[in-house]
């Protein structure tokens, strides 16, 4: 058995290959029983975020399950695997457990410590677990991961202050503009991204702002978190009658499809008219085919690295110190990983001893007559269930923390020996 990641992300494919990539949560369970459907995959969950998307799963067999995940995303993504395999990174066991570790952590994000990733995390824990698709290994490596991500955001100051996609989309655009206070701006989506984008708005003086969403709730809901920011609500049916107005527009919906393209702004923009488009939605909301438009700017996700470079220096130090942390997290998984292989061991160990105390329990229950057995059977099963559990106590315990590999391996062997144990050569990793 073997933990491995396949995946994609933002320093290894641009955006317009991981929108093709990713997977909204109602896609999730048919994609996990997609997985789980493969001859060599025991477990599996995803990663969907707009910076990646990333397959972790238990193999029976590495190469073989390799080629099964690779061969899903091909399938999902709807290209051929030669052309998507330089995109693609693979990770195995130990380099896989860290690297979760870190996603965890926020120290593979693209702004260094954001901490939006933690919940996304938790979410692919919650979803793997409700489709079937995360077992006993994988459940165990989540949690660590999740621990993780808690320790390093309380014991370091790596998320004091971190900027998120949100923030770093706002800050560009402040770069692009003389004053946010004179713009007029657009948000369309109303969930968390769009919350982050209206309170770094504010934050740097922006007055004019308006939302759009799918649901007048959703936008009412979002404007009870600023009730001093006169925020202007509207449905996506008044989209293109607003925008007509704006300066600036932010785009973070979930939708599958581009909410914008070049023809539905040539028809509602005047002549001449100047609109610059902050794109940070994954798959794309904005089709790339507005940058003909000579008075429209687009900016995606991936124009963000810029903003966030001097971000990712500042704290090159606090994420030295979230490293050492994320290290005791692995060592943690790996000892508990390595003392699987001792479960064979002690089953056959333990069902032998439960053998042959039935068996003599029965022998001195007959002896003793049935109606002293029927009196005192309960106290004498107890009895001889509390001395067979403090034989195996001690032999067990040395087993499962014995952290020398070989040690272990050998101690296992002496004890298939001295009770004649069927052995079991499924040695893990």
């Amino acid at each position: 058995m073997n933990v491995i990641v396949v995946g994609l992300s933002h320093k290894t494919a641009p955006v317009e290959i991981r929108e093709k990539l990713s997977i909204p949560t109602p896609q999730m369970e048919a994609a996990i029983a997609h997985l789980r459907s493969y001859p060599h995959i025991e477990e599996a969950t995803i990663l969907s975020t707009c910076n990646r998307l990333e397959v972790y799963v238990v193999v029976s067999e590495t190469e073989p399950g390799v080629r099964e995940v690779t061969q899903f995303l091909a399938e999902h993504g709807k290209l051929p695997i030669h052309q998507l395999r330089p995109y693609l990174f693979i990770l195995l066991h130990q380099d896989a457990v860290m690297h979760l570790m870190r996603v965890s952590a926020g120290l593979d994000s693209l702004v260094l410590g954001e901490g939006q990733i933690l919940a996304q995390v938790k979410h692919t824990h919650k979803v793997g677990q409700q489709y079937n698709g995360i077992g006993r290994i994988l459940n165990r490596l989540f949690n660590q991961a999740i621990t993780a991500g808690k320790r390093v955001r309380t014991e370091t100051s790596i998320g004091t202050g971190a900027v998120s996609i949100s923030s770093a989309a706002v800050e560009l655009a402040q770069l692009k503009v003389d004053n946010l206070a004179t713009c007029q701006i657009a948000i369309v989506g109303a969930g968390k991204m769009s919350r982050l984008v209206v309170q770094h708005l504010l934050s740097k003086g922006a007055l004019k702002i308006c939302v759009i969403n799918r649901s007048l709730e959703g936008a009412k809901d979002l404007a009870g978190q600023f009730k001093d920011a006169n925020l202007q609500l509207h449905t996506m049916s008044d989209m293109m009658q607003v925008l007509a107005d704006c300066d600036l527009v932010f785009t973070a919906t979930a939708a599958t499809e581009p909410l914008l393209d070049r023809a539905k702004l040539e028809a509602t923009l005047a002549p001449g008219q100047s609109l610059k488009l902050f794109d940070i939605s994954v798959p794309r909301n904005v089709h790339a085919d507005v940058n003909d438009l000579p008075d429209i700017h687009l900016f995606n996700v991936d124009d963000l690295k810029a903003v966030v470079a001097q971000n990712q220096e500042s704290r090159r130090q606090m994420a030295l110190e979230a490293e050492g942390i994320l290290d005791q997290e692995v060592e943690a998984f790996e000892l508990w990983w390595r003392s699987l292989e001792t479960v064979s061991t002690i089953s056959s160990l333990r069902d032998k001893v439960e053998s042959i105390r039935t068996q003599e329990l029965e022998k001195a229950l007959s002896r003793l007559g049935s109606e002293f057995a029927e009196k005192h059977q309960e106290v004498i099963e107890a009895l001889t269930r509390g001395i067979v559990n403090k034989i195996l106590h001690d032999p067990m315990v040395q087993l499962r923390t014995q952290q020398d590999i070989e040690a272990r391996r050998r101690a296992m062997q002496t004890l298939q020996t001295l009770f004649n144990l069927e052995a079991s050569n499924e040695l893990l990793g």
